[in-house]
């Protein structure tokens, strides 16, 4: 009776191993394979009066892994090329909505970056720094999830 307990837990660790994401170096060094371009930044006012940052780009997925979700981290410079201000963000696909309007935003989760694919993202930013000099951070994605 253990026996074929033990050799049940193997087998569903061998399943469970076998169909999650890729996470750790693995994915660190998939972002390689991950092409960012078009990057548009755009503000809009929020409804408590203040004002949010978007950041939308493409990203083309060159490798032969799904992107499932991603986070960004983005550091946001002065004139002088001091960082002001540091966020690890997450990303959302755009889609189309339904009704028109506005692109939906939805997590990556419900619309992967296939292999082969280029998706718009984007990223919200609520705040930044007075001090920075509105010019495109320097960004690096992070926290890859792949199947």
């Amino acid at each position: 009776m253990g026996a074929l307990v033990v050799i049940a837990a193997v087998v569903g660790l061998l399943l469970f191993s076998r169909h999650k994401a890729t996470t750790g170096t693995e994915s660190s060094a998939y972002a390689q394979n991950l092409k960012l371009s078009s990057i548009k930044l755009s503000a809009a006012e929020n409804y408590m009066g203040g004002s949010v940052t978007y950041l939308d780009l493409n990203i083309t997925n060159t490798g032969d892994k799904a992107l499932l979700g991603a986070d960004v981290h983005a550091e946001f410079k002065n004139m002088m090329g001091q960082i002001v201000q540091k966020e690890t963000l997450p990303l959302r696909v755009l889609v189309e909505n339904q009704l028109g309007g506005y692109p939906d935003q939805v997590d990556m989760s419900k619309a992967p970056i296939l292999p082969g694919q280029t998706k718009t993202v984007r990223i919200t930013v609520d705040h930044i720094s007075d001090d920075w000099d509105q010019s495109y951070p320097e960004m690096q994605l992070v926290n890859l999830k792949l199947k």
